[in-house]
């Protein structure tokens, strides 16, 4: 339970002002079909976050356990100082609008997931736990707990929430992680 809570907690903290989350609300503002957008996150971040994950197990496997907790954990402060810089939203195109929101969404979603630094956190919460199971679930719960109601609320929502305060709690989370784990191993 404590890697199911870990990765939904500090993913949807890390989410907030994040780019796929701008994301989020561009497609709810192109697409009616709300569900559609909502599959597409799912699907696209079960995969992306599965093969994450998996990474992570899989170099948790390749390192000795000696140097492992190190690594781990001082990426874990770098993503929480990492996350003290504020994404810039992105011009997407809307030419493939025609393939409908789900096949957009899912598309997109994987897409800018690549390299982001919730990818990345998914693949040092695999490695940290070694559970690609509950970290693709946690991290999958997260992603959709803070993207689901920037679907719904769009601007609304992004207006009352303080981003750079909330960028302040993901960062110190993520650091609090980090030196916990370096100070426990």
């Amino acid at each position: 339970m404590d890697t199911f809570i870990t990765s939904t907690v500090t993913v949807a903290l890390a989410e907030i002002g994040d780019k796929t989350q701008l994301l989020s609300l561009l497609l709810a503002a192109r697409f009616a079909n709300k569900t559609a957008l909502i599959l597409g996150i799912l699907v696209a971040t079960i995969i992306n976050h599965g093969l994450s994950a998996w990474l992570g197990d899989y170099l948790a496997g390749s390192f000795t356990s000696e140097y492992l907790p190190w690594i781990v954990n001082s990426c874990f402060i770098i993503i929480g100082l990492w996350l003290l810089i504020p994404d810039k939203d992105e011009e997407v195109s809307n030419k493939y609008d025609q393939y409908g929101a789900f096949l957009v969404a899912l598309v997109l979603f994987f897409i800018a997931e690549i390299g982001d630094k919730t990818q990345i956190a998914t693949v040092l919460l695999g490695a940290q736990y070694q559970s690609v199971l509950w970290v693709t679930i946690g991290t999958t719960v997260g992603m959709l707990l803070a993207n689901v109601p920037v679907i719904f609320a769009g601007n609304a929502l992004l207006k009352r929430i303080p981003l750079a305060k909330v960028r302040m709690l993901a960062a110190l989370v993520f650091v609090a992680l980090g030196c916990y784990g370096l100070v426990t191993s």
